[in-house]
């Protein structure tokens, strides 16, 4: 084994992750030496003005079937076990672990020694272990970077092991596949093989966060958040597509982070140290500031048609997948707080993308209504994003995080209702999907038109306007808002046959309740009293 650039060389050595006889350990490689190695292995190629392209092969996604929970005694009563949470033997996981291991004996490794949690107080030191070197400049990005002495001292609380190449055997290993994301909180240790998707490695890490911090009564978040002008913190609920970096990335706001926050006694923290934006049909008019990082130096952009002479990317084309991904530093947001961190937020916003073209774009919600919708977590898939889905399908993901929620939902929902109630915090619903019919036949609400009433909502516009209610949901519908028409605000009004849109928004509540069943002995009855009507 040799270890390079040992100034920066942490004493805790990979042995005791069960690492020997590797060949070259590179250890904390800083951007420009990660680009160095990018090239010379043919990892990715550069692109005009200084990005990074690379390919993630097979798996342009997560792969949520293949990720598992080891079933041990420290963690098991605190686990929601699950489709979601799936148990791993302890037995099992060693095994896999000890053949990753002599799998990886004689290669070389790269290492990134940072943390996750921008509040001092909270932050866990994590390290990450990657076959590739693009691996490597990802969690630079995402994660908190630490200083070389920092790294020289560091003692990891919990560690990655990431070996795109190294696949399980279902049969002996006891996966589901060849691809495999397990965590083990009793050895703070998580497997990652099979895929060469980089989010992987996050959302690990993001698990981690969503079990350890509300053990201390800290609310763990899937959230964009930002600061306005007077200080005033919001935080954006949603699923992946919703548009959670899109709108917390406002010139006129100061972005705190893009996807995962605590939130603690004394306001909302950053768990990372970048972003994970998707680029697909990303224009400089509409989301600009996040648009400037796909031609930075720094900027790793995943599966981004690239032309292979001029070297400039196509951010329209999807033809590899719908989920292009950019993950970039976030200094390369140039309003965003370097110290990742704000006060309570005074405004909550849960973002649905409803491609039935039900929801309005905007509502005033209840405590109980913002509860019910935070368990909900509900979104839509559209037509052609994924195979076999030929009409708009529901997507519910409790806690607008299912896949990173390895306690059960009533926890994080607690937590919730606590900081509300605490804060006195404004919440609301907006949809960034369908008006005017379903996808396919209304149209996408326009991202100005979603920013106008975003921004009318958090800087209090909102507060004295008159509301009417929609009879399917409870909302409280504003009559109007600046910047906006009139006309769109109702959703109903935008179809052309009214009786239409009642059997659609119907149908909706109809599914929402339907997924809510699973919650009803866990919640009080104001807030399942708080769901549609649909009878």
């Amino acid at each position: 084994m040799r270890d390079t650039h040992c100034e920066s060389h942490s004493q805790y050595g990979l042995e005791n992750h069960g690492l020997h006889n590797l060949s070259d350990v590179y250890w904390n490689l800083t951007t420009p030496q990660l680009y160095e190695q990018i090239t010379k292995r043919s990892e990715g190629i550069l692109a005009h003005l200084g990005a990074i392209v690379v390919r993630t092969g097979d798996h342009t996604g997560r792969s949520p079937n293949d990720r598992f929970i080891v079933q041990e005694s420290t963690s098991e009563k605190n686990i929601n076990w699950g489709k979601t949470n799936k148990p791993f033997s302890p037995e099992k996981f060693d095994a896999l672990h000890k053949r990753m291991s002599m799998y990886l004996e004689t290669k070389d490794v790269f290492v990134q020694d940072c943390f996750v949690g921008a509040n001092k107080a909270h932050r866990l030191p994590i390290r990450i272990v990657t076959e590739y070197a693009w691996h490597s400049l990802f969690a630079r990005n995402m994660f908190i970077q630490a200083t070389p002495e920092e790294q020289r001292n560091l003692l990891p609380d919990f560690t990655v092991i990431s070996v795109p190449s190294f696949h399980a055997s279902p049969e002996r290993d006891g996966t589901n596949s060849e691809t495999f994301i397990i965590l083990n909180f009793a050895k703070k240790l998580v497997l990652v093989g099979g895929t060469a998707y980089a989010g992987e490695t996050k959302k690990s890490i993001f698990s981690v966060m969503n079990y350890l911090m509300p053990l201390k009564e800290i609310m763990s978040m899937h959230c964009s958040a930002n600061i306005g002008s007077e200080g005033d913190s919001a935080v954006f609920f949603g699923l992946s597509g919703t548009g959670k970096t899109t709108l917390s990335a406002d010139s006129t706001r100061i972005l705190i982070g893009d996807d995962e926050h605590g939130w603690d006694e004394n306001g909302v923290f950053n768990y990372e140290g970048g972003c994970y934006a998707k680029l697909i049909n990303l224009s400089p008019e509409a989301e600009p500031e996040i648009y400037e990082t796909t031609r930075r130096f720094g900027t790793i952009l995943e599966n981004v048609p690239i032309n292979a002479r001029s070297r400039r990317i196509d951010l329209m084309d999807g033809s590899r997948t719908e989920n292009t991904r950019g993950s970039y530093p976030i200094p390369h947001i140039p309003n965003a707080t370097r110290q990742g961190m704000g006060g309570h937020p005074k405004n909550i916003i849960f973002l649905s993308t409803d491609a039935f073209g039900v929801l309005p774009p905007i509502a005033k919600l209840t405590k109980s209504q913002a509860m019910y919708h935070f368990l909900s977590g509900y979104t839509a898939k559209v037509a052609g994003t994924e195979r076999g889905v030929t009409e708009p399908s529901p997507n519910f993901s409790t806690c607008y995080g299912a896949p990173f929620m390895p306690l059960f939902p009533d926890k994080y929902a607690e937590l919730l209702g606590k900081k509300i109630d605490q804060h006195n915090v404004s919440c609301w619903l907006v949809n960034t999907g369908w008006s005017g019919g379903p996808y396919g036949v209304g149209s996408r609400i326009k991202i100005a038109y979603t920013r106008a009433m975003v921004n009318a909502a958090l800087s209090g516009k909102l507060d004295d306007v008159e509301f009417e209610t929609e009879p399917f949901f409870g909302l409280q519908i504003p009559k109007s808002c600046p910047g906006v028409p009139v006309e769109i605000l109702n959703t109903r009004n935008t179809w052309s046959d009214a009786a239409d849109y009642d059997a659609q928004a119907k149908r909706l509540a109809e599914m929402f309740a339907d997924n809510f069943k699973q919650y009803a002995a866990r919640v009080t009855a104001d807030i399942l009293a708080a769901g549609p009507s649909h009878k």
